[in-house]
């Protein structure tokens, strides 16, 4: 006798066999299951001839229906589909889940173990208890011994009448994704370390060694991390808008000492980038109207701007041998990582401006500790000079000449500063560069008190003026008469009454030597008894050459320009 047809009762059990048609048993080999899951779990690995559902169960014959028709849906999905009970065992699954799995039939296995065993990123609680303890969806990342990464998320489902419960499950292939994202975070962090400059680490540095530093870092990360050998940075100077080269690699020699500027037209995307501050992707070099020649068979590039707080500094450039070399996730990970490296040249000009200013700070300190005592020297110089001038010849101009060394101290302090902070290290809005016009300017200024000499110095030396002072008006007439043989003075700020003449007799003692005379007369506030500005003013004293003591920055500083200007501009005319 043949074998019975094999049919699958859904609904059934051991101890329900009344619900059967009548003879059933006898003409069919039965087999009985539960619910419609189990049922369809068992429809995909064995064959059957025929389906019975009992009458009481005829609403479980219309979810049976439905989960055939999802079936062939979720047969189709590019995501994993399963279904698996309280203890992972997998009830159903759908054709992508078991591709994954490498196997045949994975129907009764453990789903973590089909899967060969893949760690829980970021923990070790299973998502299946986690689900049901808390009754709701719950999400996992998994990785495989094989390095994919997958999402899964579990969601809890009451298994019909006897609420035991199942839990459905799907699974995402994101190995790319998190590739990328792991890709992305390691470039985060590459910006942060570049820009990370530790002041303690690097302020020993010359500004050149910490380009060079820099420039390593930035090339190690751009071959390790974005994996471009061919790379070009170029720094905007906002003055003419010409892009420097700051680093380069594997581009062709002519390309690299190429002049651009941030321009619309005529200099590239290099040119083009930097004008707009928008990233360009070119795909075909051979077909684009703005490309020019960067590395020598190059088909396609990658330009970026280095924006610091919205502003464009620079450029970045990639190239690659191939047509459509670059994607738009290379151009989030160039952009991501410009970020760092527009920091870390910020960062690098905070630092070589902070060294600058260290220096000045330095200069300006020894400036303060040696101006007086010089001074003293400059005074007591003068005074033997004045006793040994006509009866020791020899003597005077020893005299002369150590008068004349005191005063170049102070210039020697002052270009040795310069060349500890060299220029394009001091930032753009250095005191210094505020009132150009003092810089270098020699000031000569005459008073007995001390506060007011200091206070002079103090005021005008952060300008760049080299400032000498005297206590008397002889030791003025003759450190006057001494410049006019070298670096004769600008200006001179001499109070209007002196221990030995006024301020008007030095104007006219000076006005034998030159003419006009470039001096400003200083009083306290109060009466003139002697008439001093009067006189001086008969004698040729500028209107506006009168200040008040003490000294106040604005006023002295605007009446020294005066004076400078005022003075040059009648020698010229004389």
């Amino acid at each position: 006798m043949a074998d019975k047809p094999r049919v699958l009762f859904i609904g059934g059990s051991r101890d329900n066999a009344a619900d059967l048609p009548a003879g059933a048993e006898s003409l069919f080999d039965i087999v009985k299951v539960r619910d419609p899951i189990r049922a369809l779990a068992r429809l995909k690995r064995e064959d059957f001839d025929g389906l019975i559902v009992s009458q009481e169960h005829f609403h479980e014959a219309l979810r049976f229906g439905r989960l055939l028709e999802n079936n062939r849906v979720l047969d189709g999905m590019p995501d994993a589909v399963a279904v698996v009970d309280a203890g992972s065992t997998i009830l159903w699954n759908n054709e992508r889940l078991r591709s994954w799995a490498n196997k045949g039939n994975i129907v009764g296995e453990s789903f973590f173990a089909a899967l060969g065993g893949p760690a829980i990123v970021g923990g070790d609680t299973s998502p299946f208890q986690s689900a049901l303890k808390h009754s709701q969806a719950a999400i996992s990342l998994l990785r495989t011994k094989e390095g994919k990464h997958y999402q899964l998320h579990a969601v809890p489902m009451p298994d019909g009448k006897d609420s035991a419960l199942h839990l459905v499950v799907t699974v995402r292939d994101v190995s790319l994704e998190t590739a990328q994202q792991q890709k992305l975070a390691a470039i985060q962090a590459a910006g942060r370390e570049l820009a990370g400059l530790r002041p303690e680490d690097v302020f020993h540095m010359t500004v050149s060694e910490r380009k060079e530093l820099l420039k390593k870092n930035i090339l190690q990360y751009t071959q390790d991390l974005l994996k471009f050998d061919v790379v070009e940075i170029r720094l905007l100077d906002p003055r003419t808008g010409e892009l420097h080269p700051l680093l380069e690699h594997g581009m062709d020699p002519a390309a690299a000492g190429r002049i651009l500027h941030a321009k619309r037209d005529d200099n590239g995307v290099t040119g083009f980038v930097a004008f707009s501050g928008v990233s360009y992707l070119c795909d075909d070099t051979t077909g684009d109207p703005i490309y020019l020649q960067g590395a020598k068979g190059a088909k396609s590039s990658l330009t970026v701007p280095l924006k610091f707080e919205h502003q464009t500094i620079g450029t970045f450039n990639v190239e690659s041998p191939l047509p459509h070399g670059f994607t738009e996730g290379d151009q989030l990970f160039v952009e991501t990582f410009c970020r760092g490296v527009a920091a870390a040249l910020n960062t690098l000009d905070l630092l070589s401006a902070q060294r600058a200013n260290a220096a000045q700070d330095a200069i300006a300190a020894i400036h303060r500790a040696v101006a007086l005592p010089i001074d003293e020297i400059l005074s007591d110089a003068c005074a033997l000079a004045e006793r040994f001038l006509a009866a020791e010849p020899e003597v005077a101009a020893r005299l002369r000449r150590i008068v004349w060394d005191a005063r170049n101290i102070k210039a020697v302090i002052q270009n040795v500063g310069r060349n500890m902070a060299p220029t394009d290290a001091v930032p753009v809005d250095s005191i210094s560069c505020k009132r150009p016009k003092l810089r270098g300017m020699r000031v000569l200024v005459v008073d007995s008190k001390d506060e007011v000499r200091t206070s002079a110095h103090s005021l005008l030396e952060p300008y760049g003026c080299v400032v000498d002072t005297a206590q008397k008006g002889s030791e003025a007439e003759l450190l006057y008469q001494l410049s006019m043989q070298n670096e004769q003075y600008d200006v001179v700020v001499t109070g209007v009454e002196l221990p030995d003449m006024s301020g008007a007799d030095l104007l006219i003692r000076l006005k034998a030597m030159v003419d006009p005379v470039p001096i400003i007369l200083t009083q306290e506030f109060g009466h003139d008894p002697g008439h001093t500005l009067v006189r001086a003013r008969r004698n040729g004293l500028n209107e506006r050459a009168w200040i008040i003591k003490p000294f106040r920055a604005p006023q002295l500083l605007d009446t020294v320009e005066h004076i400078l200007d005022w003075s040059k501009k009648d020698q010229t005319q004389a």
